[in-house]
């Protein structure tokens, strides 16, 4: 049977791994001992000169079919891991077949959240990532998507300014429909509660946090959490005429959730003295979206909101606020980011991505100018924290060395 290699973004080497060996008895190298989720499928993780990516086992169809669904979500703009191919017709050295396998691209500084707890990841911030997850399962299903297996385990998570992102890892059991109704949402729901119940348990079993973990509590708070954005993002609104400011406000309010309304449905009463509002279609990224307009910087959410603060803030403080917008950030990325970027030292850069280095600096400025008594110096901060807390972190990236 001949090997049959279908890829998006065709790498070459990828011909020239041991496709005839069972993934689970490849070598190092290619493979990479780097953090993976728990799995029902063999998976590995492997490295090809500069790129890395993660191989995972299954039957070809569902190869194919995952494969597909990824790169519909890639093109929808939704947080997922990129698809890189599928590799089928697969047979070992004795001719006997093999499964086929899916190929996608390794998320940097993203970890599955077994990881995140052993590197020092405690109890309380287990809501972080139960927020993260509800953000994405909302904006999954907002674009027609059934998961099926929502679960911890399927989403690999990036620090975002204190907080976390949550990336869709498997897609295996999903649907894509035009929209999806209350039923589907309500069973994908109810299968995230189940699966995230028993991964924590698992979790304070292994004595992996060392605080007790109330799963009860955890999995109302999915539940609660998801409803309360649901709603927000969706609800209809009604008001009288004379109130048309709480349409701007609706979109405010909004916005700083994270999410831009790209369509506004509008509907008065003949008499137009009454006025019903409710978003048609909200995109996420409001303020990533800011932050890249202004600077060319692509970061995580929440990183974008605490960028654009300091922003502000470097505006008010050299009184800049009557100046294009564009000329200040460019100003503040010369005169502050870029060079306290510089300041990390090229061992300490795989431990956080740069962003999460800066919302950090500022988090220890605070402790400093509180402990000090007066604001301290940016630049100072950035020595203090670089010297006493980046150099003890663990790597959250790959790296060339591994």
């Amino acid at each position: 049977m001949a090997l049959r290699i279908v890829a998006s973004r065709p790498d070459p080497a990828i011909v020239r791994l041991p496709w005839r060996t069972p993934l689970e008895d490849w070598p190092s190298p290619p493979v990479v001992p780097l953090p993976r989720g728990l799995s029902r499928h063999v998976v590995r993780i492997v490295r090809l000169g500069e790129q890395t990516y993660a191989v995972k086992e299954t039957q070809e169809d569902i190869a194919f079919r995952e494969y597909r669904l990824l790169r519909d979500l890639q093109r929808m703009g939704l947080p997922s891991v990129v698809p890189q191919g599928v590799v089928a017709g697969r047979e070992d050295d004795s001719g006997e077949p093999l499964p086929a396998a899916l190929l996608t691209r390794h998320l940097q500084f993203s970890l599955p959240y077994r990881s995140l707890f052993a590197h020092g990841l405690g109890a309380e911030s287990i809501p972080s990532l139960i927020d993260a997850l509800v953000v994405l399962l909302v904006r999954l299903h907002l674009a027609g998507f059934f998961w099926g297996d929502v679960s911890l385990s399927n989403v690999l998570f990036r620090r975002s300014a204190g907080e976390f992102a949550a990336y869709l890892v498997d897609a295996e059991t999903g649907e894509l429909h035009e929209s999806i109704g209350d039923r589907m949402r309500e069973h994908d729901i109810t299968i995230g509660c189940e699966n995230i119940f028993a991964e924590l348990m698992d979790l304070s079993a292994s004595g992996a946090v060392s605080q007790p973990v109330d799963g009860l509590a955890v999995v109302e708070q999915l539940r609660s959490r998801y409803d309360a954005l649901w709603r927000e993002l969706t609800d209809v609104e009604e008001f009288g005429s004379g109130e048309l400011w709480r349409i701007e406000q609706r979109i405010e309010h909004l916005n700083d959730l994270g999410f831009d309304v790209d369509e506004l449905d509008i509907v008065t009463d003949l008499g137009g003295d009454s006025v019903r509002i409710q978003p048609k279609v909200v995109e996420a990224g409001h303020h990533r979206r800011e932050l890249q307009s202004l600077t060319g910087m692509t970061v995580e959410d929440n990183q974008a909101r605490r960028l654009l603060n300091d922003l502000a803030s470097f505006t008010a403080h050299h009184d800049l606020g009557r100046e294009d917008r564009h000329l200040v950030a460019a100003r503040w990325v010369q005169r502050v980011y870029e060079p306290i970027m510089a300041m990390v030292p090229p061992e300490a850069r795989g431990k956080l991505e740069p962003a999460e280095v800066f919302h950090e600096i500022l988090e220890h400025r605070w402790y400093l100018s509180e402990a000090a008594g007066h604001e301290v110096d940016i630049f100072e901060t950035a020595r203090s924290y670089i010297d006493h807390h980046l150099a003890s972190r663990p790597d959250e990236v790959v790296t060339g060395e591994e």
